[in-house]
Order: C-alpha cells, then sequence, then structure tokens
C-alpha cells in the first residue's frame, strides 16, 4: 500500500458517537495514532467536545492546508466535517463510529477503525453530490414529518445508541404520529399528498441497511423525494420489511420522484433533521442539490 506523503492529514474524533463498544476519545484517539505511526504518516489527532465543535475543527484543519481530513464518527459527525469542505481540494475521509452509518455503508467504508483509516489515507476521491434544506448542507439524507420527529425525540430521549433503542423510540411514535398535508413543488413535476414523512434522500439508506430510497445515488446530481402515506398500522408493518429487503419505493402509498429543486409547504410547522440533526420547524422548506461538491476518499 503506498501513501502519499504530500499535505497534512487531521482526524477529528467524536468522542461519544456510537454504541460503547465502538470505544471512546482516548481508545480511538489512541487506534488513529498507532495506524499513523505504523503507515508513517504525520497526523494530527483532535477531539470534538461539544455539538459543532468537530465542524469548527474541519474549518481550522482547511484553512491550515489539510489535504486529508477525516471524520470518526456517525452521520451527524460527518455532516459537521463534511460542511467544512465543500467547493474545497480537501477531502474527506470516514471511519465509522455511530449507530445507523447510513453514508459509511453506503460507500462501503470498513467498520474496522484501522481499515477505515487505512482506506482514507491510501483510497481515491470520489466527487459526490451535498444536498442543501433552507441553507443547512446534508450528504446523505434529509427530511419532513415522523423522521425528523423520531430525530429529534431520540436526541433528548434515547440515552443507549444502537438499533434497538432507535426502533423502539421510531414505534412509539409511528403509533401517535399523525400525518400531515404537504405541497410538494419540484422542477420534475408537484403533487400534494398527506404523509408520514417526505425523505430527500442524497443516497439510499438512512442507515442499518434501511434502503428508504433504493434509486437513489450520491453522485447522479439528482435529490430523491419519498413521500410515504400513513396506511395504518397494518400497512405499515406490511411495508416495513422492503425498506431492509429492496423495493420500498414500490410499496403502496410510496411515490417517488427525482428532483434538483424542492418546495415543501404545509400548513402547521413540520420537523425537519439534516443527516438526523433536527431543524428548526418550519412552515415552507427549499432544498436544492450541489452538484459535484465534496470530495470523499473511498
Amino acid at each position: 500500500m503506498t501513501v502519499s506523503p504530500d499535505g497534512s492529514v487531521v482526524v477529528i474524533i467524536n468522542p461519544v458517537s456510537g454504541p460503547t463498544r465502538r470505544g471512546r476519545a482516548a481508545d480511538r484517539a489512541a487506534v488513529a495514532k498507532q495506524t499513523f505511526d505504523r503507515l508513517k504518516v504525520p497526523g494530527d489527532i483532535r477531539v470534538s467536545e461539544h455539538r459543532g465543535h468537530a465542524h469548527e475543527l474541519a474549518l481550522d484543519a482547511v484553512r491550515g492546508g489539510a489535504r486529508l481530513v477525516i471524520a470518526w464518527g456517525g452521520d451527524g459527525t460527518i455532516n459537521e466535517v463534511g460542511r467544512a469542505l465543500v467547493h474545497s481540494s480537501t477531502s474527506l475521509g470516514i471511519v465509522p463510529g455511530g449507530s445507523g452509518n447510513g453514508l459509511s455503508r453506503e460507500l462501503n467504508i470498513p467498520f474496522d477503525p484501522s481499515a477505515a483509516l487505512e482506506r482514507a489515507l491510501a483510497g481515491r476521491d470520489r466527487v459526490m453530490d451535498a444536498g442543501d434544506i433552507d441553507g443547512h448542507l446534508f450528504f446523505n439524507i434529509a427530511g419532513v414529518g415522523l423522521d425528523a420527529h423520531v430525530a429529534a425525540q431520540t436526541a433528548t430521549r434515547v440515552h443507549h445508541r444502537g438499533l434497538l433503542p432507535y426502533l423502539t423510540a421510531s414505534t412509539r411514535d409511528v403509533l401517535t404520529f399523525q400525518p400531515s398535508p404537504y405541497s410538494i413543488e419540484a422542477d420534475t413535476g408537484s403533487f400534494d399528498v398527506t404523509a408520514l414523512v417526505v425523505v430527500i434522500a442524497n443516497s439510499r439508506q438512512y442507515g442499518f441497511g434501511a434502503r428508504v430510497a433504493p434509486q437513489a445515488a450520491s453522485d447522479d446530481g439528482w435529490l430523491d423525494v419519498i413521500a410515504i402515506e400513513d396506511r395504518g398500522l397494518l400497512g405499515n408493518v406490511r411495508r416495513l420489511p422492503s425498506i431492509f429487503l429492496g423495493g420500498f419505493d414500490r410499496q403502496a402509498g410510496v411515490r417517488a420522484i427525482k428532483a434538483r429543486h424542492v418546495r415543501i409547504r404545509a400548513q402547521l410547522p413540520m420537523p425537519v433533521h439534516a443527516d438526523g440533526e433536527p431543524m428548526r420547524a418550519g412552515l415552507d422548506v427549499h432544498v436544492r442539490v450541489h452538484a459535484a461538491a465534496l470530495r470523499v476518499r473511498v
């Protein structure tokens, strides 16, 4: 394996993302240092201390001339770091350290930290798109409705990370969440729908292998808009396996279109998220794609 020695490498570690079995700050920093030493790569190891800090650290790294910034964490950490790197010559590396790890799975990043670090250091750059929801960039999935409501609830309610707590919280919310009427205007067509959730996808899955947008591709210059109608408890349960097995976009009550620009309007404030991070609720949401916005090391 050949690793280019030119430029600087920075790894930004989220010490609290993901299940505890994946290690915490000291463990992750030790693995990063051992990998850098073994490959004889000079690397700078930084640990985020609060929400938004990874973004600040990544901006500092870009200003300092880093050629590669590696985000070690989940989709939220990748979002913070990636937003600092868009439209720059600095590449994003990824070490999966979250719970769902949707984007990491889509990019086939190894889950073993040492292997992921090696991939970031020795891999090739791939250029991917970014979505923009009301000025906030996302790289995996954004949405309004149920998934944003679950994101907001689990951010404050779930203290044990992993699939089971999210499924438990989601199940409770699915049983009580009321679908809302939405007006969706896209550059490829418009329609009104009463939906549990409207997903805006840059790649295929939320994480855990849940492929909510099977036709999405992060480098095609399009966003996939998936409107999911409420079909009652039995109907919703019937189509759930397809989100893991494939063909979810062909299920009853699921409408999918591709678009570059989307406007979503609602009569009541709608919960919004970007890459799983809750945003301020609004009545009018604007979404667009930035094609070829980010270099990611795969």
